[in-house]
């Protein structure tokens, strides 16, 4: 068999010696291509720079601006901190009650019950401040009518947090009592007037000067401390509870209350608490036959699914024959109060309730009123609310049967 001549190697050795003899060229080539792209790279780098230059520049100058206008508004009292907040609330009323006492006068009004604001600082993670403005009845004085109205600080308090479990306030407050004190905002609750016995027993709302302590204990359980100053009820107000209020006005503070509320939280939609409070003279040491007085109060909230339930008692114990040669040296009344939401808009009630400010006497001194209606809220915070009230009260007294219709926001 003849075999082909393998011509491979001397392929192979042509190939070397061209490429040998090529080498100088293109490294030659390849070099200068390399200097001219690095010539423009650095080019590149020096425009870029010569531009963050210039920003850093006009930066500087941003700055320099910025803080020559912080130190005008400084100068000029303002403040830049956003921790500043404000809110409110309000009602109107029409109220279309027919009295039935003889000779009584009817109760057909439209008021602009409540305008209020709040206004809040946060100073840091530990100090706030809280405030509320009150306008009632519209204005202070209307001249033209004679009736008068309410300009008044509702709450003004500093809220220090001690730790996670303790906070310390100091100021004038509302006191910590019942179910509507401390949450009376319309949205909050059924019904246009604020029910009867949280208004005349309680009293709400019932705010003091003073310090009050809260500890809360394994996220269920809330107590709360408070010293402040107390009710001045004398004998030309029949120990009346309601008008001994002072509201932190040139209040006198001989002689001071002490609070202790108890709350537990420990299922979802259900609050129990119990608030008792003891004042070492109800009438500030005006009254000689007054003396210490004793509120007790206990209240439960259920909300589970779309049924509520409130009901709450309290009961006041006065001291002295004063308030007992008019029946005042007892003073109590409870309500009952379900509901039903249909759905998040719409929600109905009925409420009972029973309140006497003269207990302590044997004439028949209670009042008694039902109440029934309707809530719709077109938004969370928006209320329009129409209800239909009962009363039954002691001989001689107003007697007011009728509806009422109001229009309650908060924000």
């Amino acid at each position: 068999m003849q075999r082909r001549p393998n011509h491979l190697p001397l392929t192979v050795l042509t190939l070397a010696l061209m490429g040998i003899l090529s080498t100088p060229a293109a490294a030659e080539t390849n070099t200068d291509d390399r200097l001219k792209a690095l010539e423009q790279r650095l080019n590149t780098l020096e425009s870029e720079n010569r531009t963050l230059k210039d920003q850093v520049k006009q930066t500087e100058q941003k700055v320099e601006a910025t803080g020559n206008q912080m130190d005008r508004i400084a100068s000029q009292g303002g403040s830049t901190n956003s921790a500043t907040s404000i809110g409110g609330y309000g009602e109107l009323h029409l109220n279309k009650l027919k009295n039935r006492k003889a000779g009584g006068t009817n109760k057909d009004e439209l008021d602009l019950h409540r305008f209020v604001l709040f206004m809040g600082h946060q100073f840091d993670e530990s100090t706030r401040f809280f405030s509320e403005l009150e306008v009632e009845h519209a204005m202070a004085k209307d001249t033209a009518t004679g009736s008068s109205g309410v300009v008044a600080v509702e709450q003004m308090y500093l809220d220090f947090t001690v730790s996670e479990a303790m906070s310390v306030k100091a100021g004038l407050m509302v006191m910590p009592v019942g179910i509507i004190s401390e949450t009376h905002e319309p949205p909050t609750f059924y019904g246009v007037e604020r029910n009867p016995v949280e208004t005349n027993i309680i009293p709400t709302t019932w705010r003091e000067g003073g310090v009050a302590v809260t500890a809360r204990l394994a996220d269920t359980i809330t107590v709360d401390g408070m010293i402040s100053s107390g009710l001045a009820t004398t004998a030309a107000k029949n120990f009346a509870v309601r008008d001994g209020r002072l509201n932190g006005a040139s209040a006198k503070a001989k002689d001071p209350a002490y609070t202790a509320r108890l709350k537990w939280t420990g299922l979802p939609g259900i609050e129990l608490a119990t608030t008792l409070q003891r004042q070492t003279d109800i009438s500030q040491s005006v009254e000689t036959t007054a003396g210490a007085a004793t509120l007790y109060e206990a209240h439960a909230v259920l909300n589970h699914g779309r049924f509520g339930l409130r009901t709450l008692y309290a009961a006041w114990s006065l001291d002295g024959s004063g308030p007992k040669a008019v029946g005042a040296d007892k003073q109590n009344g409870w309500y009952v109060e379900p509901s039903w939401k249909f759905t998040e808009q719409w929600g109905v009630f009925v409420r009972r309730s029973s309140w006497d400010n003269r207990a302590g006497d044997v004439a028949d001194s209670r009042y008694r009123q039902t109440d029934l209606g309707v809530n719709f809220w077109p938004h969370a915070d928006v209320v329009v609310k129409l209800d239909y009230q009962n009363q039954q009260v002691p001989g001689g007294q107003d007697e007011y049967d009728g509806f009422n219709l109001g229009l309650g926001y908060q924000f």
